[in-house]
């Protein structure tokens, strides 16, 4: 299974590896941010995190290669403040679902194939989208739904998952793929977004607390690193996008929002500056779709 690491050379150009730095790669997945900054220079370090425990698995391959400058901790990126290891001089987070998982039936990620309907970043911990299915109050799969999918047709999808579980429980991915397709009268077609796209999207968000982990996770990265210190975090989707990019206007002083207007005098001192967001070539998208809807933030600390 080929796995290709998004906007590589994107993020090599930010963290500037050479001999003698230390990095923390928040999200290993597949392991190609790691690979490539461990290759960079000699003398280099990556401490890599992840929660999945098939990463796990995958960075054994490493290690034999590498040695003591590559470390693997299991564990979801939220608890990042008890390293033993840092200050860092970059962080990374790739944000979103490996490719492994998407191409994984059993952990039910996608509706190309037929699998449990699971979505745990990690299936030994927390809820799988079939027990929420069938347990969430209303309040819980309108936020799913409306918030994290952005549906806009959410009221259709909510009422349609609540008749539907009365019935039978929903617990196969190409089933729950179908019944959206039912409730929103809408049928895919080759070329365009599959109608259940946005509801695999909210109920995977939801079940791994997606958007509160990354809250949690931004400022205990910027604690973590040396001044001078490159924060790069690469999202696909607008919800991660947002929190980025407001956390990293925190953090330099800036307002938050076009409406804020702090005066300067009334702003917060700066911890650091924002640096252009950069998005995927046209040749790295179609090298590597997806890349399409990716977008890298950079923010260096003082």
């Amino acid at each position: 299974m080929a796995h290709i690491p998004v906007l590589l050379e994107a993020v090599l150009e930010a963290l500037k590896p050479s001999a003698g730095c230390l990095f923390l790669d928040a999200t290993f997945g597949g392991g190609g941010h790691t690979r490539a900054l461990l290759e960079a220079a000699q003398g280099v370090t990556v401490v890599a995190l992840d929660e999945d425990p098939e990463a796990q698995e995958r960075s054994e391959a490493l290690k034999p290669f590498y040695g003591e400058r590559f470390q693997f901790y299991s564990m979801n990126f939220e608890e990042l403040e008890t390293l033993q290891e840092g200050p860092f001089d970059g962080i990374l987070f790739d944000l979103g679902v490996s490719s492994f998982q998407l191409d994984t039936p059993q952990r039910g990620f996608s509706f190309r194939f037929s699998g449990a309907l699971d979505m745990r970043m990690n299936p030994h911990a927390g809820m799988s989208v079939a027990t929420f299915l069938k347990t969430a109050r209303r309040e819980a799969l309108e936020e799913a739904i409306r918030d994290f999918g952005e549906e806009p047709q959410w009221k259709r999808v909510v009422r349609g998952l609540l008749e539907a579980r009365e019935k039978t429980p929903i617990q196969d991915t190409l089933k729950l793929a179908a019944l959206v397709c039912e409730i929103l009268r809408c049928q895919p077609h080759p070329g365009r977004t599959h109608p259940a796209t946005r509801t695999f999207q909210g109920l995977r968000i939801a079940v791994n607390r997606e958007l509160e982990v990354l809250h949690r996770a931004l400022p205990q990265a910027l604690e973590k690193l040396k001044p001078g210190g490159i924060l790069a975090v690469i999202s696909f989707h607008s919800l991660e996008d947002r929190i980025v990019k407001r956390a990293f206007k925190r953090f330099a002083g800036l307002p938050e929002h076009r409406g804020d207007g702090i005066p300067m005098q009334e702003r917060l001192p700066g911890l650091g500056r924002v640096w252009k967001d950069v998005a995927p070539t046209t040749q790295e998208c179609e090298r590597n779709p997806r890349s399409r809807s990716a977008r890298l933030r950079i923010f260096q600390k003082n």
